[in-house]
């Protein structure tokens, strides 16, 4: 009887994973020594809203996705499947170049005092403008980095007395970049738990991580290679029609599976959970706002301040020159956050105008070779006050599960986020397996 209880808390469980982006991925990777794995990806290739894309023949990320050193559980991945962060990616100590506005740039000293000192240095900003920046970033820390009761950022900017220019030059490009979300509805506390980790730790957490491969090679094709030599089953181009309990099992797609773990993004995720009604309601509760990348390509490399620069009032909120970080000679990728009011504006016109902008910072340019504008109209959920929380643990499936960085929701969507719940879906799946078994 012995012998027999010991194979039973042997046997693997058979897990199916919807859903091959980030969070799939990072489930899957935790997964793949202690369960049968099949991932199903619905694209041609794995990596979600972070992968390249072919685009009227040329090959281009889906957008620009900056890491910061606090991602320690992406960089963990990325180490597991083969990838070296030191070589993947260019890491630069916290840096804020504005043209237009405020232009900062953290020294390599133990924190608190990189950024004090990039404070102080910091241009664009009066004294008084410096004083009150400083002010609101302490009482964030003195806070514990808690915000009790939550509010739109913008009113939280107007009780700390952050002018206008400030907000303009700095808050507002921040939390775009960092939340995807207009100030009107951008949650303090989520703002404050991404300062908390850029902010709030060691100096390197807050180091900016800047791709120099493309975002499938980053991390989804060496984990999807290394699922592969591991067994896993992979499926590309095949989207899950149904989830369905069977039993103390599920079928997907009428294929039977001890567990499933759903990491389709929300809305691809929310028709499959017809067994889960409050799952449902919860995802339907999302809002979501677009992001536009707009690629310019130059006979030459363009004269900007540096390799991530923002324009201040400009139609792209930052611009990456892509030859210093990838060898993508003369192409610069202009990123414009939370999109929406571009919903009715003619495809050339969004282009011109961003072209018109990097023109005026280098006059002598000229016209683009060519352009390309990647739009992805459900770019990230947004980080508003009212989210809601949405449990990973599903109903009606004894191991079901969910994983997405729609899940937490005191954080925004970002790539770390995503990986974390990866692993955490994973890992509470194994651990209530075992406890079952």
């Amino acid at each position: 009887m012995e012998d027999l209880d010991l194979r039973l808390r042997a046997v693997k469980p058979r897990v199916a994973i919807v859903g091959a982006g980030w969070a799939g991925l990072a489930a899957a990777v935790t997964l793949a020594e202690q369960a049968e794995l099949t991932v199903f990806e619905a694209g041609r290739e794995p990596g979600g809203r972070a992968r390249r894309v072919v685009l009227d023949d040329a090959l281009l990320d889906n957008g620009q996705h900056i890491l910061i050193g606090a991602y320690s559980e992406c960089l963990a991945l990325m180490r597991t499947v083969g990838v070296d962060p030191r070589k993947a990616f260019l890491r630069v100590p916290l840096t804020w170049q504005m043209v237009g506005g405020v232009r900062m740039r953290c020294p390599r000293l133990p924190a608190p005092w990189h950024v004090a000192i990039g404070l102080l240095t910091a241009r664009g900003l009066s004294l008084a403008e410096k004083r009150r920046l400083a002010a609101a970033l302490d009482g964030l820390k003195r806070a514990d980095w808690r915000v009790q009761p939550d509010r739109p950022v913008a009113t939280w900017l107007r009780e700390t007395g952050q002018s206008g220019a400030l907000t303009d030059s700095f808050w507002k490009p921040l939390v775009l970049s960092a939340m995807n979300t207009p100030l009107h509805l951008a949650s303090t506390a989520t703002l404050a738990r991404v300062l908390a980790d850029s902010l709030g730790g060691r100096r390197a957490a807050s180091d900016l991580l800047l791709p120099r491969i493309d975002l499938s090679e980053l991390f989804p094709l060496p984990a999807w290679r290394w699922l592969a030599k591991r067994g896993a089953t992979l499926y590309e181009g095949c989207r899950v029609r149904s989830i369905v309990p069977d039993g103390v099992g599920v079928r997907v797609d009428g294929r039977p599976f001890d567990a499933v773990i759903v990491a389709a993004a929300p809305y691809h995720a929310e028709p499959l959970l017809e067994f889960a009604p409050d799952a449902q309601r919860a995802i339907q509760t999302l809002r979501f706002e677009p992001i536009y990348t707009v690629y310019l390509r130059y006979a030459r490399a363009p004269r900007l301040p540096s390799v991530m620069t923002g324009l201040a009032g400009g139609m792209a909120h930052w611009l990456f020159e892509r030859g210093a970080l990838t060898g993508e000679e003369g192409l610069v990728a202009a990123v414009i956050s939370a999109a929406s009011n571009l919903a009715d504006w003619p495809r050339q016109s969004v282009i011109d105008k961003v072209a018109a902008d990097i023109a005026k910072l280098d006059p002598s340019l000229g016209a683009p070779l060519w352009s390309r504008m990647v739009v992805e109209k459900r770019a990230t959920f947004a980080a508003s006050v009212d989210r809601q929380q949405i449990k990973s643990r599903l109903n009606g499936i004894q191991y079901g599960y969910l994983a997405g960085d729609w899940l937490d929701p005191s954080y925004p969507a970002t790539l770390e986020g995503a990986a974390k719940s990866g692993l955490a879906a994973a890992r509470a799946l194994m651990q209530e397996w075992t406890r079952q078994r």
